[in-house]
């Protein structure tokens, strides 16, 4: 199967962001949801047409956030990578554009690698400078009582023209070493929370820190930004560190002054 879905938000005066475009093909359905954020940020929630990703498709989001504008992307439920009955791998690529003093918020569901599969899933993103980003990934290791399938999660994040992340992680029986010490430690679970705020160049970024015994917040060189990472034996441990770095405020204890 083979599907695009494209979503382009813009600034709308007074009356906030606007959404001049938004379309989708099975599985990949779109909805305008409501807000959910500050005053004038639009909610899309992403509708599972059908199931997977299942190996062989190739499926594409395209997102356009304009200068000012303030989207929030999500999804309905997990997305469970499954084998096709032809073999192949599947695809999912997402490449979003942000301009200056736009922000998008990216929190889908969990992926949730099945036995067997053979997914990639590849996002690229481009912020103007001035722009701002929080942008969710989390993996869950098979379903219950069965082994993960091979997986493989491709990030990479540019700001006013420089690399700010390359990030790549691969789980499954053709990444050696990935469960090791090295890799998750036998976690089940890992997730990321990358945060680019165009204010911290004035107050300052979040410090290093450990967030517990298996997770951190890191800076990162080249811009406004922080990487926050997270391993567990459920979702429900990664997801307590995601939620309290979601909701703390840029001017926590923790930024530098």
């Amino acid at each position: 199967m083979r599907a695009v879905a494209r979503i382009v938000a813009v600034a709308d005066g007074s009356r906030g962001t606007r959404l001049t475009e938004l379309r989708g093909e099975a599985p990949l359905l779109l909805r305008r949801t409501g807000p959910d954020g500050e005053p004038g940020e639009v909610q899309v929630h992403l509708v599972g047409g059908a199931a997977g990703p299942l190996g062989g498709d190739r499926l594409r989001i395209e997102i356009e956030v304009g200068a000012g504008a303030l989207l929030c992307v999500r999804t309905v439920a997990a997305s469970l990578a499954l084998p096709g009955a032809g073999g192949g791998q599947s695809r999912l690529e997402v490449v979003a554009r942000i301009g200056a003093g736009g922000r998008l918020r990216w929190l889908p569901e969990p992926l949730i690698g099945a036995a067997r599969c053979d997914h990639l899933s590849r996002s690229v993103l481009e912020l103007a400078e001035g722009a701002a980003l929080v942008w969710r990934e989390e993996l869950v290791c098979g379903r219950h009582g069965e082994q993960v399938g091979d997986v493989r999660i491709s990030t990479t994040v540019r700001y006013a023209g420089r690399t700010l992340l390359r990030n790549e992680l691969a789980v499954g029986p053709r990444a050696p070493g990935w469960a090791g010490p090295a890799g998750l430690g036998g976690a089940r679970v890992t997730g990321t929370l990358l945060r680019v705020d165009p204010t911290w160049t004035e107050t300052g970024l979040p410090e290093a820190a450990p967030l517990g015994a298996y997770a951190a917040r890191m800076p990162l060189v080249g811009g406004p930004a922080v990487l926050v990472t997270a391993t567990g034996t459920d979702l429900a441990m990664v997801r307590e560190v995601m939620r309290g770095e979601l909701s703390a405020p840029d001017t926590a204890a923790s930024v530098r002054r």
